[in-house]
């Protein structure tokens, strides 16, 4: 007689959510206010650029709040380096509230030292770029700006807070990349509800998660365009709200409770190669993207649709645009490896995925990508020079 075999433990399901958003015109004024709830003494992080373009406004409001002003400035990339010497500051001064004001590297790096040092922290982005404000989690770089590592945390930021009008003044690329990463959340939230991996939530990927990031994407799909054309005037509309939200909130919420997969680690791989430094994150995600759909291979239509959308958005869909080339077989092999690493959001995909299989994929974006955007009578494909 066989022994009774155990049932498997129920998966556990979790959703992660930032404290409190807060966006629209003018919601800079309001940050003082919402500062002062979390804690006495903050300390503002922020690059020369944006410090130029807000810094008034944050003094401002921070000050009006009875709060005192302490800015430390922001250089270069979110680096192990960098979160330390922001975990120093933070003991110095005995702050109790680490505010990221700007773009990603920033944010990220303030959650980072955030918590490191036991406070609360809070992201203030000045672009919709990418949805890192929201998320319990910071991408770690090496100081030549290859992908190191993921840092978790046990809670989202306190705050984030997101100023339209200083979004819609930055160049309207930046909100372009945010469109890039969000679009990839639904594609890699269905993929992960279908693989019942584990989601950056650490747990099996929620209803909600996986509904938000379906919402980001029609909101997108909706919206982008016009509200890209909005930005060029740096005007506020209705469709720059959505995105807005889209970009920020909707993709955010819908990557770490949804899940990750194989884009992001494309993306990741991507890093490190020298050729493809200077983009923006969402802008080699979204070559990503259309890595994935020709992984899983989604209906021709689909990936067509893809290319041609992102094309409009001013998103690269092929080799070039990222700096490589379909006959640079070594260097696109080192990013298929380092996308396919032990511990990968690229295992999170429903099928097996081998290093060959993303380098096989790569290789065909270039001439299908390059076909789709001729027959539809968009622009070719134009090289990108990294910076020196």
């Amino acid at each position: 007689m066989s022994e009774p075999t155990t049932p498997p433990a129920p998966r556990v399901r979790s959703l992660l959510s930032p404290g409190r958003y807060v966006q629209g015109p003018g919601a800079l004024a309001r940050l003082g206010g919402h500062l002062a709830d979390l804690g006495s003494t903050p300390v503002l992080v922020a690059d020369d650029v944006v410090w130029g373009l807000v810094g008034h406004d944050v003094t401002a409001s921070v000050r009006g709040a009875g709060l005192p002003v302490h800015r430390d400035v922001f250089r270069g990339l979110a680096t192990a380096a960098t979160v330390d010497r922001l975990v120093g500051v933070v003991r110095e001064l005995g702050a109790d509230v680490l505010v990221g004001v700007g773009g990603g590297s920033t944010i990220d790096s303030v959650k980072a030292a955030g918590h490191s040092a036991g406070i609360r922290w809070a992201s203030v982005p000045t672009v919709a770029s990418t949805d890192a404000p929201t998320s319990a989690l910071a991408v770690v770089y090496t100081a030549e700006g290859a992908f190191e590592e993921y840092r978790f945390f046990p809670r989202n930021p306190d705050l984030v807070l997101v100023d339209t009008q200083v979004v819609a003044n930055a160049p309207a690329a930046l909100l372009a990349a945010g469109v890039g990463d969000a679009l990839a959340t639904w594609l890699e939230a269905r993929a992960t509800a279908a693989s019942g991996a584990t989601t950056m939530a650490g747990g099996a990927p929620t209803l909600a998660g996986t509904a938000l990031a379906r919402l980001s994407w029609d909101v997108l799909w909706d919206n982008a365009l016009p509200a890209l054309d909005a930005v060029r005037d740096h005007l506020v509309t209705p469709a720059v709200e959505k995105v807005v939200e889209a970009n920020t909130l909707l993709s955010g919420l819908g990557f770490e409770s949804g899940g990750l997969a194989a884009a992001h680690a494309v993306h990741n791989g991507l890093t490190a190669a020298p050729q493809a430094h200077g983009l923006a994150h969402g802008q080699k995600v979204n070559l990503g993207s259309v890595t994935q759909l020709v992984l899983e291979g989604a209906p021709t239509s689909e990936i067509r649709d893809f290319v041609e959308f992102t094309t409009r958005v001013g998103l690269p869909n092929t080799l070039t645009e990222v700096g490589l080339a379909v006959d640079d077989v070594d260097v696109l092999r080192a990013v298929a490896q380092a996308a396919t690493v032990p511990g990968e959001t690229i295992h999170s995909m429903p099928f097996p995925v081998r290093a060959d299989d993303v380098v096989a994929a790569l290789r065909s974006v270039e001439r299908f990508s390059t076909r789709v955007r001729a027959e539809a009578g968009l622009p070719a494909p134009v090289r990108h020079v990294a910076p020196h």
